[in-house]
């Protein structure tokens, strides 16, 4: 056959019959309608608000939106996420206007057993599973109450007031102190919630019991107990500090703020700023109160003390496991905790080893333990931010916070006191800036690892197929 007439022949049998390599893919296409669009838009914004309020970061609750509807066919999907509200739109081919949903985010309540369970919807969702089965699990999981009750809510603040006075070295009757002060402020605080006063006055109110517990505590000297005659005050409300900041979002803002949702950031930083406010003005409040009674604490010119590293680690694995059980973490998330604020904690002694001041070493300490905790957690299917928040609250300057205000306090008419005391608050609030800079470079350093452990992990199990 001659070759013009074999190139002829060739071309038509490819204009007949395609070659299967150079063949376009061919996909089963869902048929959306503006219903079908409704519905997976509802499902996406119902588990993004639920993520939003249990404590989860916004640039993970809009990913999870685009995630959820990209599975579902709509594609693409716009997201707003705020401090208060979440919006999201979809424009299909050919329409005019866009089907656009909002919700009201009303409240934060930390709660990581459901932050879990919505991760785990989010993945089945991603493996195929049908929408009317998603809507139903997306509907269980909002309704599942607290895991706690509330008395062991307190008992576990509580329990995380005594993990400070661990580290601090404090003796057996201090550590029980410890444990009244914040089981009384906890309780304060709860029953003020109940009956619907805000927030910041129950930051006052918690402040305001601490400071008068731990002023009464010398009066222990009288009964003849041998232990009250090293009972330190300031360890007792510096547990209760860390105590009332443990719910803070440090982290969360300062993640949000570096993700680029300038609004919500600015949200909680002025939430933060707020809450730590009131626990300012309760703890004056406390003093100036003891003060008039003639039980007024002299300020200590020097920071207090740590005890013994192998009690250092006992206290923050303490008060890892406290944090875990008042967010509402299960086994798993609790015991992964202990663990990691170890490891954070490690980070901080090393450092701090080395000759650096505490606020680079707590910023290190962070840092370590959000970057071992992103990875972790994706190994163990937890939330990151469940881990990450309980290892680095040992860090948190509660015992800075408090010198500093009862310097500013009992300063009177003395410049040089006034001075230190200002000097230490500016201090304590380096070391917060410090902590959520840590937290959130681990955070991003620890994503494209995390991602590259999980490439390798698929490419192995479809070898082993």
């Amino acid at each position: 056959m001659p070759p013009t007439s074999r190139r002829l022949l060739s071309s038509l049998r490819r204009i007949v019959h395609a070659e299967e390599a150079s063949g376009p893919d061919t996909t089963m296409l869902p048929v959306i309608d503006d219903a079908f669009a409704a519905r997976v838009l509802d499902l996406s914004i119902r588990i993004g608000e639920t993520m939003l309020v249990v404590g989860a970061p916004a640039s993970e609750v809009t990913l999870t939106i685009v995630r959820v509807c990209g599975a579902y066919g709509l594609d693409p999907v716009h997201v707003d996420v705020t401090y208060n509200s979440i919006t999201v739109a979809h424009s299909r081919p050919g329409t005019t206007n866009p089907t656009t949903l909002l919700r009201v985010v009303r409240g934060s309540v930390p709660d990581h057993a459901k932050l879990q369970r919505l991760q785990a919807l989010v993945t089945e969702i991603g493996g195929g599973l049908d929408l009317d089965t998603a809507v139903a699990r997306c509907r269980a999981i909002r309704r599942v109450p607290f895991r706690y009750r509330p008395p062991v809510v307190v008992a576990a603040q509580a329990s995380l007031a005594v993990g400070v006075a661990i580290m601090f070295g404090a003796n057996w009757l201090a550590l029980v102190l410890s444990f009244i002060a914040a089981a009384m402020a906890a309780t304060t605080q709860y029953a003020l919630a109940r009956a619907r006063v805000p927030y910041f006055f129950a930051q006052i109110a918690g402040g305001f019991v601490l400071t008068v517990v731990a002023a009464l505590s010398p009066l222990l000297e009288y009964t003849g107990i041998e232990a009250a005659a090293a009972i330190r005050p300031s360890v007792i409300v510096a547990s209760g500090i860390v105590l009332m900041l443990a719910g803070l979002t440090v982290v969360g803002a300062a993640q949000d703020a570096i993700d680029g949702f300038a609004l919500t950031a600015t949200g909680r930083i002025l939430e933060l700023t707020t809450q730590t406010l009131g626990v300012v003005i309760g703890i004056l409040a406390g003093l100036e109160t003891v003060r008039v009674l003639g039980l007024g604490m002299s300020a200590p010119s020097n920071a207090l003390p740590l005890g013994p590293l192998p009690v250092q680690f006992l206290g923050a694995a303490v008060i890892a496991v406290a944090v875990a059980v008042f967010n509402g973490a299960g086994a798993r998330i609790v015991l992964v905790s202990a663990a990691l604020s170890i490891v954070a904690w490690l980070g901080y002694v090393t450092t701090s080893s080395l000759g650096f001041d505490v606020a680079a070493a707590s910023g290190v300490g962070a840092f370590v333990g959000s970057f071992v905790g992103i990875v972790v957690a994706y190994r163990l299917h937890v939330p990151s931010v469940a881990i990450t928040t309980a290892a680095i609250l040992p860090l948190v300057p509660g015992a800075a916070v408090f010198r500093g205000l009862l310097g500013v306090v009992e300063s009177g008419e003395d410049p040089a006191v006034l001075m230190t005391g200002v000097t230490t608050l500016v201090s304590a609030a380096t070391i917060g800036i410090a902590l959520a800079v840590g937290a959130s470079l681990g955070i991003y350093l620890g994503q494209p690892l995390r991602a590259t452990l999980s490439s390798v992990i698929r490419t192995r199990a479809r070898l082993r197929k």
